[in-house]
């Protein structure tokens, strides 16, 4: 089969491999198509848990067209996705319930081969259904379960004001998903025009168009439009350190600020010890997800979680250099998939 497969950081080839076979206990999917996110962005540079040689791809759609020993729970030719997350079951933090703290924890596409291939197996455990659903929706259940994630981390207080940093995919997910939870009022900042569209068609409360150049004049406006007392909710979901550093002076008083964005490993921001104390301030950060799988396919089926218009650009595997470019440079480029 041909697949993305990187020796080292940054160094990638689509070449032909062998083909997966299912083992006892898993499924072979036949992948129809996978979506690029801006962790493989991190990945290609090293980042984010890479193994090497590595594969990528965590976002997944396909058919079952192999079923190995003793599953009995799938059918041939059933549209699937996998769960890419896996912990080990043994550790202290797994004995503790806590599995995504896992200290051996695996991932398809980081540090177990991915789907950026033209087929993947995965434990049968960690295969779910989305017969039924269209692809271009059922690729979006990884995000979508990480950001059901992230809201279960953060608890939104019923009538709370929320502001999301960032209008990509995942933005468009917590945006509605937040307002889902019991936020009153959304807003969603980012400077690029088409995605805010893009939010206010899916329901968001209000929108800003950021000047990134002047982040602390955005931060004032921000505030200004909050009616002067900041949200009790405010979420990056850029990655970007300098966004993350105007989170916490834009909460309310008593408020929670969430780092959802995946930055740089070297990147820091300052903040101010007395402020989060004299204030009540709460962070948080949400990392992935192991457990939100159900819950994102029932809010994608149920059309609580929508992702209309949100595809934007496609890519065959020959072109996944391209597709990686034109996630880090393109404006236009919104969620890009590839096809095999």
């Amino acid at each position: 089969m041909k697949a993305v497969v990187y020796d080292a950081p940054g160094s990638f080839t689509v070449r032909e491999i062998p083909t997966p076979q299912a083992g006892p206990g898993e499924i072979r999917l036949r992948v129809l198509q996978t979506g690029v996110c801006g962790t493989d962005l991190h990945l290609h540079d090293g980042q984010f848990m890479a193994a090497f040689p590595l594969i990528p791809g965590h976002e997944v759609v396909g058919e079952i067209d192999q079923i190995g020993e003793g599953v009995d729970e799938f059918t041939l030719g059933e549209q699937a996705t996998i769960n890419p997350n896996s912990s080990c079951g043994q550790c202290s933090y797994c004995r503790a319930g806590r599995p995504l703290m896992c200290t051996s924890l695996t991932g398809m596409g980081s540090n177990l081969p991915g789907a950026f291939a033209e087929y993947v197996t995965a434990p049968a455990a960690q295969v779910f259904s989305t017969e039924g659903m269209h692809p271009d929706t059922a690729v979006f259940v990884e995000p979508t379960s990480c950001v059901m994630h992230g809201v279960d981390v953060l608890r939104p207080v019923s009538g709370s004001s929320a502001l999301v940093f960032g209008a990509g995919p995942t933005g468009q997910l917590l945006a509605q998903l937040v307002a889902a939870s019991g936020a009153a009022h959304v807003t969603v900042a980012a400077p690029t025009a088409f995605k805010l569209d893009t939010a206010r068609a899916l329901g968001a409360d209000e929108t800003f168009v950021m000047n990134r150049a002047d982040l602390q004049g955005d931060a004032v406006k921000l505030r200004e439009m909050s009616g002067g007392d900041g949200y009790d909710i405010v979420i990056d979901a850029t990655g970007s350190a300098d966004v993350c550093a105007v989170c916490l002076p834009l909460t309310r008083n008593g408020g929670t600020a969430l780092f959802y964005g995946v930055t740089d490993e070297s990147d820091l921001v300052q903040v101010s010890p007395y402020d989060i104390f004299r204030r009540e301030l709460t962070i948080k950060g949400s990392f992935a997800e192991i457990a939100s799988f159900p819950a994102a396919i029932a809010a994608l089926r149920s059309g609580r979680a929508r992702t209309n218009g949100v595809i934007t650009h496609r890519y065959r595997l020959e072109d996944y250099g391209k597709a990686l470019e034109t996630l880090r440079n393109d404006k236009t480029a919104h969620k890009i998939v590839i096809t095999p």
